[in-house]
């Protein structure tokens, strides 16, 4: 009895998957991740530990290192123009990433909810690849145009209030510290936009419209639908925008070196700009290490705090 229940009883083995390579194990794929790590190693970790050494000495790039223990940092703590390059980075963050988020979220949902599908998908695309555009173009082609408008003699800006009659508002827009970061923050605004708004409609494109239609059928206008609908299904992408966005602001350097130099005074002045110009103007190699290495403390808190908002966030819409 026991037997026949046996042969009838159907045999359970586990299955049996044959490597794709042939006398390959699972630990050989380690192989292929030696290039990837090697150039990690090489590119990042290295000159990384290398550069919170030298936040320990006094060098300029001729003798070696003097060690000098936390000089650079106490110094650090107490520089103002250090200070004032954060206050600016906070100018930055609402320049990049405050205003073009909540700019682009909407402008987003008005070419997909609004334009395509009254004047169809091909206007809204022309639309998104126009905002977008900025952020394609070099940033010294940028800067020397921009430049160009602003220019205080014969700029374009000052050239079109002089011709419609407003004349006493020109102004030398970069050269005087009340517009400058005014201006730069202007700039980045027109050059950051285009940014989330593809993204976002790149996450527009896997919400159902039949959400959209019984929303509309039940009498909600375009902001109820906005918000009811657009914000909640694409969070997770307005999550990444915010914080690349961030990360962005607080490294930006390309625009601060090409149109203002930090100047006038340090009114422009940002993190990145100042270790560069304690590195290569200065010769303060340590010192400048120490502001990049604070940096790069700061970028890192700013990831880490998001990651968990996000995680926190996806947990509670998972428990409701």
């Amino acid at each position: 009895m026991a037997t026949s229940l046996a042969i009838d009883e159907p045999v359970r083995r586990k299955p049996q998957y044959r490597s794709l390579i042939p006398g390959s194990s699972s630990k050989g794929f380690w192989v292929y991740l030696v290039p990837g790590l090697t150039l990690i190693t090489l590119i990042i970790l290295i000159p990384l530990v290398w550069n919170i050494y030298l936040t320990f000495t006094q060098y300029r790039g001729i003798k070696p290192p003097e060690w000098i223990g936390l000089d650079n940092w106490e110094k650090l703590l107490g520089d103002s123009t250090f200070w004032a390059s954060f206050g600016n980075s906070i100018a930055m963050v609402v320049a990049m990433v405050v205003v073009p988020t909540l700019l682009g979220l909407v402008l987003a949902a008005m070419l997909f909810d609004l334009i395509g599908k009254k004047f169809g998908g091909k206007l809204a695309s022309f639309l998104r690849a126009t905002y977008y555009l900025p952020q394609i173009l070099p940033a010294v082609i940028a800067a020397i145009v921009i430049g160009w408008i602003l220019r205080p003699q014969n700029g374009a800006l000052n050239q079109v209030l002089e011709a419609i009659g407003l004349g006493s508002l020109q102004h030398n827009w970069l050269g005087s510290p009340d517009t400058a970061l005014p201006s730069i923050m202007i700039i980045m605004i027109w050059v950051q936009l285009g940014y989330p708004i593809v993204i976002f409609m790149a996450a527009l494109q896997r919400v159902d419209p039949e959400l959209y239609e019984a929303a509309e059928l039940d009498g909600a206008n375009w902001f109820q639908r906005f918000r009811a609908i657009t914000v909640s299904i694409i969070r997770p992408e307005i999550f990444v925008v915010t914080l690349t966005c961030t990360i962005a602001a607080l490294k930006v350097f390309g625009p601060i070196y090409t149109l203002t130099g930090g100047g006038p005074g340090t009114s422009t002045i940002v993190p990145a700009y100042y270790a560069y110009s304690e590195f290569f103007q200065s010769q303060q190699v340590g010192y400048g290490a120490t502001i990049a290495t604070a940096l790069t403390i700061v970028v890192a808190a700013v990831a880490v705090v998001f990651v968990i908002a996000q995680t926190r966030l996806e947990r509670k819409e998972e428990e409701r």
